[in-house]
């Protein structure tokens, strides 16, 4: 199998175009092992469930899991013969197929609404708290889709500025969530931090470039932070290939906001312009 393989001689070629579909895959719920299945299948035609497993050296039992789960998502499918041969769905059908679940699955969710609403309300409060609104809270978000709602709720409520700093997997992955643009659109003000502007210019092109900078090569720094107003932070903690491992840390904490807008208004004022 020679697109999955880990040898240097098979990788260069091929591992860049899998860790972006299986990144892109995983937006749909769709899991690594998954993703490696549906591309086989794909990419090598109908095959058992022996030489999936042997293909892509997963265990047996979990092969077998892997193709009933694809199954029940409709991507792939299977034939009556013996043995049983499975086949991917074209991508483009795959695709339509995957979104049109995920538009149902939002529909359902906004029409419990009103009644989780109406059900929450029936329950009294039991306690006479005080207001504990201006207490420096976190909270670790787990996996993009809870990061970046969480910052797209960030930028819809930005009244004054908005600071960003990452390296070039963060701003693609923010290139393809579209947080840039509608932040270089609106009247709030943006800068922008990046170690690596050159290698991926079309995520800058929209964007008035006084407002981004390239951090320096000799400044050694490999952090991702967003704040908005001096109110909130969000700072990633760890990279991966899987967007359900991508962990942030949320905070109001007037102390850590300080130290981070700190250190960018540092390296803002030691980095330069992107030109035109």
């Amino acid at each position: 199998m020679i697109i999955f393989e880990t040898e240097a001689d098979s990788t260069s070629i091929h591992k860049q175009a899998i860790d972006e579909l299986q990144l892109q895959f995983s937006k749909f719920g769709i899991s690594s092992n998954q993703s490696k299945v549906y591309i086989y299948l794909g990419k090598y035609g109908s095959k058992t469930a022996p030489e999936v497993c042997r293909a892509l050296r997963l265990p047996r039992t979990e092969t077998y899991r892997l193709l009933a789960t694809l199954q029940n998502k409709g991507v792939i499918s299977s034939t009556f013969q013996h043995p049983i041969k499975f086949s991917s769905l074209p991508l483009d059908q795959a695709i339509k197929l995957m979104v049109n679940m995920e538009k149902e699955r939002v529909k359902k969710l906004e029409a419990k609404r009103d009644e989780i609403s109406k059900v929450w309300n029936s329950i009294p409060n039991f306690h006479n708290e005080p207001d504990i609104q201006k207490d420096d809270k976190f909270q670790i978000l787990q996996g993009e889709n809870q990061i970046f709602g969480r910052i797209n709720d960030m930028i819809i409520n930005t009244k004054r500025e908005f600071l960003i700093i990452g390296n070039e997997k963060e701003f693609l992955k923010f290139y393809h969530a579209n947080f840039l643009e509608p932040l270089d659109k609106s009247n709030i003000e943006l800068k922008v931090l990046t170690n690596s502007p050159e290698r991926i210019p079309y995520v800058f092109e929209e964007i008035d470039r006084t407002k981004v900078k390239k951090i320096p090569k000799t400044t050694n720094c490999h952090c991702c932070y967003v704040i908005k107003d001096d109110e909130e932070v969000i700072i990633f903690m760890e990279n991966s290939k899987s967007a359900k491992n991508i962990t942030a840390f949320w905070t109001n904490s007037q102390a850590m906001l300080y130290s981070k807008k700190l250190l960018f208004n540092l390296l803002w004022s030691k980095s330069k312009s992107i030109p035109l």
